[in-house]
């Protein structure tokens, strides 16, 4: 595989899950982790990705300031939180994840729309800010450098005493069989405790993610209520996901 095929299988990938290893990397374009880490870092280098310890990021998962043109499949990310926001009600309370499509339910909510938002992401919580009817609730731990967002023990119990109308969550990989999965342990403990204390808990994914699993698991896909895509939901594609009492938008 030519050089330049390599960076672009490495930039879809980094677009797709936001967050990829260099181990997976490698195995999936059947070359060495040298390899790999070189075409990471000229990325970094070129500002088409931001390299990190053991993987890489894409740059709309981690700076806000970024414009639009960032954000991988924006306008499917944009229809999947049109959706979002018509389960809302006024004065509901809600928990909205770190995530690229998470991001963008938090910019277009509407702003005469009275809410309470708990959220554990540093960039949704700065763009919820701009929203004078929503009380912003940031939820305190450990922040990690790679996602922005707060993680760890303290971050888990402070989701202990919450209880949300909805959460909406992003995942890395989901599967109908597998679940949510992630390759971050800290990750997926933070996933299980904000999926507790919800009453309903609604996945917010692109279609390309579908069917796609790594080593962690969240949840069983039946442990959320809903799975909004920019499919209608209908489509054939989701019908593993139609088999598994789930409601599908």
């Amino acid at each position: 595989m030519l050089k330049e095929e390599r960076h672009f299988a490495i930039l879809n990938e980094v677009a797709l899950h936001n967050r990829v290893l260099l181990m997976d990397l490698a195995e999936s374009l059947n070359v060495s982790i040298d390899t790999v880490r070189r075409d990471v870092k000229e990325l970094d280098a070129d500002n088409k990705l931001k390299k990190v310890h053991g993987g890489a990021i894409s740059l709309g998962f981690t700076n806000k300031s970024l414009p639009n043109k960032n954000i991988y499949k924006l306008s499917e990310k944009k229809l999947i939180a049109k959706k979002a926001i018509s389960l809302l009600k006024e004065n509901a309370v809600i928990f909205i994840d770190g995530g690229t499509t998470c991001m963008e339910l938090a910019r277009l909510l509407p702003e005469h729309l009275k809410l309470t938002c708990f959220t554990l992401s540093l960039t949704v919580a700065m763009e919820l800010l701009d929203k004078e009817n929503i009380t912003v609730i940031f939820i305190g731990g450990q922040i990690s450098n790679d996602t922005q967002s707060a993680i760890g023990a303290n971050a888990i119990h402070n989701l202990s005493e919450i209880r949300v109308d909805y959460s909406f969550i992003g995942t890395g990989y989901v599967d109908a069989i597998h679940g949510l999965t992630e390759f971050d342990w800290d990750i997926v403990q933070i996933k299980k405790a904000v999926i507790k204390s919800s009453k309903k808990s609604v996945l917010l994914s692109i279609s390309e993610k579908l069917n796609s699993q790594h080593r962690y698991k969240s949840c069983d896909v039946n442990a959320i209520n809903t799975m909004i895509t920019e499919l209608h939901p209908e489509n054939n594609l989701l019908n593993l996901f139609r088999n598994n009492d789930i409601r599908l938008l």
